[in-house]
This record gives structure tokens, sequence and C-alpha cells, in this order.
């Protein structure tokens, strides 16, 4: 890539169904070295999976945190970033209106496939791990998609995105009210019973490319980790026991609202979502314990433009985005 890559200021911005992200980051020998991260709870894929559109007032969420994170941008001399939109840019009827929306604030957006999601993801989780050659399964748990990624070093040998996540599942399972903890089992079996047979429908591919290691992405898995490590079960990890020993804990913090010591208040709302995707998943694929990850899709999205845009493989068929310049 052109040395003045290296020499620049460059941005990700990293346009999830849940939360928005922003990443400034410069090259130095041998590292990425971040300057400024900012993340905002939009939850632009709030009620899109009844309605098939984004909301009035998620839209206009979106819209505020964009002109925050074009604020922040104009404080340093960044050369070129890159937005990407996911599962909700994918689906949602109105995503073009806040695209040309967003442009009007000076930030293109760009949608990337579930394929392209997918892969980014797996180089940011990469990006974080040290070298091994042991076969990888990597499994982001978004606000609107769910991406598995089987790979081995860099090469991905397996990407799907699924319309599995947790506001998604949120909105479709838990969006009432359950004045009852009989209700709410009932809710929490039918969401689980749903994610687990979603990702069993791509079972056997995860089996045949086989995996050694198990590491999961986003904010679901660190809700998770960390309810689980207050509730001395370990540190990093997230194992089936633990969910299901939680189970009981979960549903009292709901109805009566009896303290659950790792969970943050703002996260209450995905608790269940977050427990029946990535329980499901567990079940799916036979996982006893997966490893939280810290980096995910707006790190990959660094790798990719600084240092990895020719050794990462995309579809042939398929071009990522170009990135843009900031006036």
């Amino acid at each position: 890539m052109p040395s003045s890559t290296h020499n620049s200021l460059q941005a990700c911005i990293d346009l999830g169904s849940n939360s928005f992200h922003l990443l400034i980051a410069q090259w130095t020998p041998e590292r990425i070295e971040i300057i400024e991260r900012c993340s905002e709870r939009v939850q632009l894929g709030e009620g899109v999976r009844a309605s098939g559109a984004i909301s009035p007032a998620a839209f206009e969420r979106g819209l505020d945190c964009l002109k925050r994170f074009d604020e922040l941008l104009g404080r340093y001399p960044v050369a070129r970033y890159w937005a990407l939109g996911t599962n909700t840019f994918r689906v949602a009827s109105n995503a073009q209106s806040f695209i040309r929306a967003a442009d009007q604030l000076g930030i293109h957006i760009s949608p990337i496939t579930g394929t392209q999601e997918a892969v980014l993801i797996y180089a940011g989780v990469l990006s974080g791990l040290p070298k091994s050659a042991a076969r990888r399964l990597v499994i982001d748990i978004g606000g609107g998609s769910t991406e598995v990624i089987v790979g081995h070093g860099s090469a991905q040998l397996f990407t799907e995105s699924l319309a599995v996540g947790s506001v998604a599942w949120r909105d479709s399972y838990f969006g009432q009210a359950h004045l009852s903890e009989q209700t709410l089992e009932l809710a929490m079996d039918s969401a689980l019973a749903d994610a687990s047979a979603a990702f069993a429908r791509v079972s056997p591919a995860v089996k045949a490319a086989g995996w050694d290691e198990a590491f999961a992405a986003s904010g679901t898995i660190k809700m998770l980790a960390s309810v689980c490590e207050a509730h001395g079960f370990g540190a990093g990890q997230v194992s089936k026991e633990a969910l299901l020993a939680l189970r009981s804990a979960f549903i009292d913090h709901i109805i009566s609202g009896v303290e659950l010591p790792g969970l943050k208040e703002r996260r209450k709302d995905l608790l269940l979502a977050g427990w029946s995707v990535l329980l499901g998943v567990m079940q799916a694929y036979s996982i006893d314990k997966i490893t939280f990850s810290a980096t995910a899709l707006r790190e990959g999205m660094l790798e990719f433009m600084m240092r990895n845009q020719q050794a990462l493989r995309i579809l042939d068929s398929e071009d990522m985005p170009r990135f843009k310049q900031r006036d």
C-alpha cells in the first residue's frame, strides 16, 4: 500500500444493528496504534425484524450519533475513512434513505454483504490472537445477524451470516412485558429452540471444515462473559454449564429485580436474547466453552485498510467498498 497510508490517520466506522463504533488509528512500525475510539448504543435495528424498516426514532438516533462522529473526526487530521453498514443496511426497506441522510452530514456509508462482514470479523479476531496452527471457529453475535467463520491461519475455510441477532431476538421473543415466571420460561425456551435450529442449518458445513478452538466477539459475549466471571465461572470464557446454571438467576433479575453481578444496567434488555442466541450457537456446534475476543469487525476494517488489503481473500465476485477521503 502507498507509504502515505502509513503516515496519516485512518478511521473506520462500524454501523451495527445495536451499536455504532468509531476508531481512529495510525500505522506505526509493526503495529496499528489506536488514537481514539467511541461507541454509542444506537439500536438502529430496533423493530426492523417486525416492520422491515428503520423506525423514525432509531433513524434519528443514528443520525445524531453520526453528527457526533463527524465532529470527532474533525478534531484529527484523518486522511481516509471507511463507514460500513451491516445487517440493518442489508434488510431495512428505508436503508437507502438513511444512507442519503448520512451523506448530507458528510459520511458516506457502504453496506456490505454478510460474507464480507464475516471476512472482516475473522481478520479482526485474528489480529488479537497469537499465531497458531489450530483451526479456529469464530462467532460474532450482532444486533441483527450472527457471523460464523471457520479459519486456518489467515484463510477462511467457511463463512456464513445468519439472520439471528440479540436485538432481533429481543424484539421477537422478549419485546412484551412477561408478567410471570412461567411465561418468561416459555419465551426463553422458544427463543433458544429457534436460535439453535437456525444455527443448525449450517452445522454440517461447520463440522466438515473442522475446528480446534472457539472464539466469540462483540457485545453479547462480552456481557455474558462478565456475568459468568462475576458468578465464579472463570474469566474470559463462557461455558454451556454456566449459561444453564445461571438461567434462574437471569429470570429472577428480570422479574424481581434481584441484583445480577457483572451485568451493566444498559445491557439488561438484551440479557435473555443474548443468552438464547449464544446458547443456541453452542448447542448447534457442540461447543462446551467459548473464549471472548476483544477484537472484531472494526479491528478487521483497520487491518484491511492499513496492512492486509492484498492478503485478505474476499470472494472473487465481491469487491469491498472503497475507502473515502476526508474533506
